[in-house]
């Protein structure tokens, strides 16, 4: 008995602790309506199509200011030049292009999602979120106020 117990109590251990690989997918599907869905779960009554949603590029949530290394063929060789690389449906993107909007600061803006330079960029930057803000050889990941005050100077 006391073996049947080791064996179960290591069976556990082992399936909580050992990493379980994860296959995100999307599914879609139309109802008889017409109307197109898309569901992380295959419905059981219809005929699904797995939709490939790329490489998943989120928004930063804090800031965080490095030094970037010689990066050839990205824009940020002047020293106050600002380049953003961005995505359309991201919120700190907009509050950004906005700040620099009302406070006359150039800028140049290359989308992620649809920009080939943009994503030739962000993936030499080995980006995994945007905003991506460079001034200079300093790369600010995000956006708040105070933080791109320290690295433009303003």
């Amino acid at each position: 008995m006391d073996f049947l117990k080791k064996y179960f109590f290591t069976l556990l251990v082992v399936i909580f602790i050992t990493p379980q690989s994860v296959n995100a997918e999307v599914y879609k599907w139309v109802d008889e309506k017409g109307k197109v869905h898309f569901s992380d779960t295959k419905p059981e009554t219809a005929e699904v199509e797995a939709v490939d949603i790329g490489p998943i590029v989120n928004s930063y949530t804090s800031p965080k200011i490095t030094f970037l290394p010689e990066l050839p063929n990205l824009e940020t060789a002047r020293k106050k030049q600002v380049v953003m690389y961005s995505a359309s449906w991201c919120g700190v993107c907009k509050t950004a292009r906005k700040y620099f909007q009302n406070n006359n600061i150039k800028f140049k803006e290359y989308d992620v999602d649809t920009s080939e330079k943009g994503k030739k960029d962000f993936k030499k930057l080995n980006g995994r979120g945007v905003p991506i803000i460079l001034v200079g050889r300093q790369r600010l990941n995000g956006f708040n106020v105070s933080s791109f005050k320290s690295v433009f100077g303003r």
